[in-house]
């Protein structure tokens, strides 16, 4: 509820600010953008419960986009294309969970190599050029609409309602807040952490290759420098702030998407306002230090609030005992022990 109060009240300042903000054709271009960004959160949301990072998710979408552009270049129907470029961000996002599993790597390291390798291969194909898209079918999945509502927004409140149907109602997501909050004890409880890391990076890297296909859609052009803006930083920071913890096993797909939509409102209203496009990063860093140190904050009042119900549990005891003294119960000794829970609950019967 709290990501959606400051949703409501970043929406008010700039619709203050620019009668612009306010128009129909901004709310249309906000909802595009922020499909996008929504895509590339899902996909970030999923990596961080398990307590890792995907770092190569922009590269991810200028690689996805391009390939779907060469294949249909070389002759290929619109939606083997798209077949094509899903299944390459599925085996990017599959090599970096293997990588960060099997060869116990850091994901930072991992996910930074594939954003260099990721970003190389399209500028190596294409020699740095753009590929122009003729197939007018092809622009159904980033200018299409449905009753009205923009294709890209149908597709991420969909891909949106399957994720956290997946996350809230199944075994497997069980498994990869389990894996995130404690790797160890899910490991001992019987948990596939392989697997649960490898299903986690392979839909970042689906998510990755559907931002791609919406924004070469879009455009009808693949250009291989597309996705190293602030894509990255949009990723991590919708993820961020709406409640995913960069610790892991903490944090839900609405929040998520609430985060990109704050995140895409705050980009696009700035956009509108006439801010300079530098301090852009500038904000969404600023909010994304924010971000972590709630995070972080949370986590020690968390392991405070439990220490201090350890700390205070000999002094209980020994006032309960002080207290029953005069009943002629004898106080418990130093070495005894205390039931489980018995220091925050009520004082034991003295019947």
């Amino acid at each position: 509820m709290g990501i959606a109060a400051v949703l409501v009240l970043v929406v008010i300042a700039f619709g203050f600010l620019s009668p612009n903000f306010r128009t129909l054709e901004n709310a249309q271009v906000l909802l595009l953008n922020g499909a996008v960004i929504a895509f590339l959160a899902l996909g970030q949301t999923f990596v961080l419960l398990t307590g890792g990072i995907d770092l190569s998710t922009g590269s991810n979408v200028a690689l996805t986009g391009m390939i779907a552009a060469l294949s249909m270049q070389a002759g290929l129907p619109w939606w083997a294309a798209v077949l094509i470029a899903i299944a390459t961000g599925l085996f990017v996002g599959s090599i970096n969970g293997a990588l960060i599993y099997y060869l116990k790597l850091p994901p930072f390291i991992v996910t930074f190599a594939t954003f260099g390798v990721a970003a190389s291969i399209p500028l190596i194909l294409t020699g740095g050029g753009s590929v122009n898209v003729a197939d007018p079918f092809f622009a159904i999945i980033g200018r299409g609409a449905l009753w009205g509502i923009p294709m890209p927004v149908i597709l991420a409140t969909v891909a949106a309602i399957i994720f956290g149907f997946v996350l809230r109602f199944t075994a497997t997501g069980v498994h990869i807040y389990a894996v995130g909050g404690n790797a160890e004890t899910s490991r001992l409880a019987g948990v596939n952490s392989g697997r649960v890391i490898l299903l986690a990076y392979a839909l970042s890297g689906l998510c990755a290759a559907m931002g791609g296909l919406i924004v070469t859609s879009r455009l009808m052009v693949g250009y291989p420098s597309a996705g190293s803006g602030n894509e990255l930083f949009y990723s991590i920071a919708a993820a961020v702030v709406g409640g995913v913890s960069l610790f892991g096993g903490i944090g839900s797909i609405s929040g998520a998407l609430l985060g990109a939509l704050l995140i895409a409102t705050v980009s696009n209203g700035m956009n509108v306002v006439g801010v300079q496009s530098y301090w852009q990063p500038l904000v969404i860093g600023l909010i994304i230090l924010g971000g972590v140190i709630i995070d972080t904050h949370r986590r020690q009042l968390s392991f405070a609030a439990l220490l201090g119900r350890f700390r205070r549990s000999p002094g209980q005891e020994s006032n309960r005992g002080s207290g029953t003294t005069g009943t002629g119960l004898a106080a418990p000794s130093a070495g005894s022990t205390v039931p489980a829970g018995g220091s925050a609950g009520p004082a034991p019967s003295t019947h």
